[in-house]
């Protein structure tokens, strides 16, 4: 902003006119005349409005990168004297990305901020540049460009364990946890103590200690699903599962849904892309954890129910006296569920490397 001040004389008016002038006549741009005394000027001046300058901004490295979002952010070191009224970052996936294409929208000021980056597609580069908007105009940062990775989730295959003459398959996820990725089949505990197998529906229905079963008593799905466990058998201090490894408890449940996206969208990636009836949301099983719908025997007349259609597994952490913890996948819908369940019910169990 700038403030002009004009003398009078430089308007045209000759000295000898000011004593005999008495009003100034101003002519404005819409045909009126304004009408001022003299004798009531003490100076004149005049405001013209500046723009002032474009912002200093620079664009920050781009991190946390997998196959849909990543991070980035902008330092805006200088507002060009005026004030910064939107900042964030804008990608493409062609070069010079505009606020045309994709932004974010990090508030207003200088100084540091961070972006968050999404709906990006998997293994595809993109370019981005931080941007800020002040009077002046849209001042764009450096560009820089990234990879986005092959897919969402982290996991390799894993060591995978041989407990009782069954060597059980493994995944090593991104968050350092290993997975058996197939159900648990063993017929005694870690120290060889036996387990006992539970036929008759009666018996299972009133059992408090441990015991197993295979659906419907049928060997064939013992080899598909593994077998099914009371809760009684999976808190059993001789320990279900190999030496070195346990049930999970339900934190560690939590830290596996949580790397996946949340209980929401876990299911989707838990649950094998074939082997479910009416299979629907498309699973992806990119977790590796391969989840196959075993049913589950009933505490109420040892009852059979829900092959095909959902899995369940126990967790190791006790609620109440009667009742514990379960983690179930479903066939139609994308979340993994969390419940609590009779510890009579016959339920999978998967195992977590210590």
């Amino acid at each position: 902003m700038k403030t002009r001040i004009l003398l009078i004389a430089l308007l045209g008016l000759g000295i000898s006119e000011l004593h005999t002038q008495t009003i100034m006549n101003i002519h404005q741009s819409n045909g009126t005349v304004l009408q001022i005394p003299l004798n009531t000027i003490d100076s004149i001046t005049d405001t013209i409005n500046k723009p002032g300058n474009l912002t200093i901004i620079s664009t920050l490295a781009v991190g946390n990168i997998n196959a849909t979002t990543a991070t980035s952010g902008g330092n805006i070191s200088s507002n060009g004297g005026t004030s910064v009224t939107q900042r964030g970052v804008c990608w493409s996936t062609t070069s010079n990305p505009t606020t045309a294409n994709n932004t974010t929208n990090n508030g207003s000021g200088t100084g540091s901020f961070t972006s968050n980056i999404n709906g990006l597609t998997a293994n595809s580069i993109y370019y981005i540049r931080a941007y800020a908007i002040n009077s002046a105009g849209t001042t764009y940062g450096n560009e820089l460009s990234f990879t986005t990775t092959t897919s969402g989730i982290v996991s390799n295959p894993g060591a995978g364990v041989t407990f009782n003459g069954y060597t059980y398959i493994s995944v090593v996820l991104g968050n350092g946890q290993e997975w058996m990725a197939e159900n648990l089949r063993t017929a005694t505990y870690a120290n060889g103590d036996p387990i006992p197998n539970i036929i008759d529906n009666l018996a299972w229905e009133q059992l408090n200690t441990p015991a197993w079963c295979n659906y419907n008593n049928s060997s064939a799905n013992d080899t598909i699903y593994g077998k099914l466990y009371n809760c009684y058998t999976v808190s059993d201090s001789r320990n279900v599962c190999p030496a070195g490894w346990h049930v999970p408890k339900d934190a560690e449940w939590t830290i596996l849904t949580d790397f996946l996206g949340g209980e929401s969208v876990a299911g989707h990636k838990m649950r094998t892309t074939t082997g479910w009836e009416e299979q629907n949301r498309s699973p992806t099983n990119e977790s590796g954890f391969s989840g196959l719908p075993g049913g589950f025997r009933s505490y109420r007349y040892g009852a059979f129910d829900n092959v095909g259609y959902t899995g369940y597994w126990w967790e190791s952490s006790e609620h109440v006296t009667n009742y514990a913890m379960a983690r179930s996948l479903h066939h139609s819908v994308s979340y993994e569920y969390r419940d609590l369940y009779s510890k009579q019910t016959g339920f999978s169990v998967r195992c977590l490397r210590d």
